[in-house]
């Protein structure tokens, strides 16, 4: 709880430290106009969902196959991308108001909160997925493997070096005197 508490209050921190920057996509917050911004803030409050839905149905994918190691990983990725869109929601209702009262700072402010956080969960997102793809560090003991030879190869082990032929014949004596 403790962790989670800590990961939101960075996550806040890093939106206020940098609310006058641009957005990932390079345009300032201030020259879009403020439907676009509202319009633009619910589609990366959508698009943080989607992305949430997708680590939960890998979070599931590492359960049944029993995985301790992808299972945390995947659970880390989850846990900052609930509280990324938990701020991202109400960044977005924020920035609703902020529009109706016509406050311009509050509403670029509250834009860039959402965008960072759009920018963020889509990495989170990523990892996620790196997460799954990655080995285990335990193996079953049923783990079983089986090769396929194509039929183009040669036939044998190419590392095994065949032994020489035996000599069937001495060869005649070095010496005359024998």
């Amino acid at each position: 709880m403790i962790r989670r508490a800590l990961i939101i209050l960075l996550v806040v921190a890093a939106t206020f430290a940098t609310a006058q920057a641009p957005t990932p996509e390079g345009t300032d917050a201030s020259k879009i106009p403020d439907p676009e911004k509202v319009k633009t803030s619910a589609e990366s409050v959508g698009r943080m969902r989607g992305a949430l839905k997708d680590v939960l149905q890998k979070l599931e994918e590492a359960r049944n196959t029993k995985d301790v190691v992808k299972l945390n990983c995947v659970n880390e990725k989850l846990t900052q991308i609930k509280g990324l869109l938990r701020i991202s929601e109400q960044s977005d209702v924020q920035l609703q108001e902020a529009v109706a009262r016509k406050e311009t700072a509050t509403a670029e402010h509250e834009f860039t909160k959402v965008t960072i956080a759009r920018s963020k969960v889509e990495q989170l997102r990523a990892e996620a997925e790196q997460c799954i793809g990655q080995l285990a560090f335990r193996t079953d003991e049923n783990l079983s493997v089986e090769v396929e030879v194509p039929d183009y190869l040669p036939p044998g082990d190419p590392t095994q070096i065949p032994p020489p032929t035996p000599i069937d014949s001495r060869p005649p004596p070095a010496s005359p005197t024998m």
